[in-house]
């Protein structure tokens, strides 16, 4: 009689147990809303905000229906498995914990790139830095295809993007600066289709090209603050900021800045939270302000840099329209309320490079129309530069 009353006890509190587990899958069904995925699940640049959504809308119902099946449907049998075989279910719990365990400790064998970093054959190729994370490997050509076209990425010996690498960007001559990421490299370009080439073409002023793809905003700053004061003559310093990938400004697995501009190193995490959390790139409301303020302070740091060596400082915006609610919000919180001033550029969503995202050369040739009439408009001419 005693046994049967333990293994009643024992088989309630296993389909208790795994009612929970349904019921619990339910309830995020339900309090996963999209105002609440919204606030912790930030725009991203090659993904539209109807992607997100329907793939958001997806994992709400899958979440629902497994939960409702495992509370309905599968609770008895699930339940009357674990409380008929606990020595069999204790060792599958071990097992799992000791596969995590292994996992872990391999994971920690070997280098785990930074969430933006590539493979290191992938061209254009990159070299590990202390400080900034990765720079381009000097004074080399590297080649990508995209669609049957074939780009060179020629290379000078300070790691600038620049035609050919027996040019190198000359530090004497009057020089527009740029700095930033992938857009401003000219993914997927010609040198000729750059916007700092196109820029500097319009304006009749060398176009130094300092950029770095994967670069967050605080790399772009530590890479300015480092190569601008070789220049002897900068006139512009144009920087890059897109709300659709202020994403990454969040990283820690790379060396980034903090608050008030503190120089820190990658964080220390467990290796499968890290690839975790690159998979579900959840953001708490605590990193996401933390993560504005942060920007804010590297932005008005980078104008104050510029104007510091005499140089006009532009902070370009570039934006595949029609501007997302949750975009325009971090827009209006990072540069509106700070009073930074920045030049917003509107980009066709049909001019993106094929396969990729990245701007094409028609929309790069928009943005550097766009930064020679604001760079013109403040007196700057280029027969006048040269």
């Amino acid at each position: 009689m005693v046994s049967v009353v333990s293994s009643f006890r024992k088989h309630l509190l296993a389909e208790i147990a795994v009612g929970c587990m349904g019921c619990a899958l339910v309830a995020f069904a339900i309090a996963a809303n999209q105002q609440w995925l919204d606030r912790h699940f930030l725009p991203g640049f090659f993904v539209t905000r109807a992607q997100y959504v329907r793939l958001e809308t997806e994992v709400r119902a899958a979440a629902a229906i497994a939960g409702i099946a495992i509370a309905l449907l599968l609770r008895r049998p699930i339940a009357r498995s674990l409380a008929g075989h606990p020595s069999r279910s204790l060792s599958t719990l071990l097992a799992v914990l000791m596969a995590f365990g292994v996992s872990e400790l391999m994971l920690r064998r070997i280098h785990l790139r930074a969430a933006e970093e590539v493979p290191e054959r992938k061209e254009p190729l990159r070299y590990l830095d202390a400080r900034l994370g990765w720079l381009f490997v000097p004074s080399r050509v590297g080649y990508q295809s995209n669609n049957g076209r074939r780009v060179q990425y020629a290379f000078d010996g300070n790691g600038y993007r620049v035609p050919r690498v027996r040019e190198p960007v000359d530090f004497e001559r009057p020089s527009l600066v740029f700095t930033g990421e992938s857009m401003m490299v000219g993914e997927k370009l010609l040198w000729r289709e750059t916007i700092p080439a196109q820029t500097g073409a319009l304006l009749g002023i060398q176009s130094a090209n300092i950029a770095v793809s994967g670069y967050a905003t605080d790399q772009a700053y530590l890479r300015l603050a480092t190569e601008l004061p070789r220049f002897k003559h900068p006139v512009a310093v144009v920087s890059l900021f897109t709300p659709a990938i202020f994403d990454r400004n969040l990283d820690d697995d790379r060396p980034h800045l903090g608050l008030n501009l503190t120089w820190l190193p990658p964080a220390r995490h467990w290796r499968l939270l890290t690839l975790a959390r690159r998979l579900i790139r959840y953001r708490s409301e605590e990193s996401i302000e933390q993560g504005i303020q942060v920007t804010q302070q590297i932005l008005r740091a980078t104008i104050q840099l510029a104007r510091s060596r005499g140089a006009v400082p532009l902070i370009v915006v570039p934006q595949f329209f029609p501007e997302e609610p949750r975009e325009r919000e971090l827009r209006r919180r990072i540069l509106d309320q700070a009073g930074l001033p920045y030049l917003q550029v509107a980009l066709d969503p049909r001019h993106r490079v094929p396969d990729d995202g990245h701007p094409d050369a028609v929309a790069s040739q928009t943005i550097a129309v766009a930064v020679a009439d604001a760079l013109r408009s403040r007196g700057l001419v280029g027969s006048e530069m040269r």
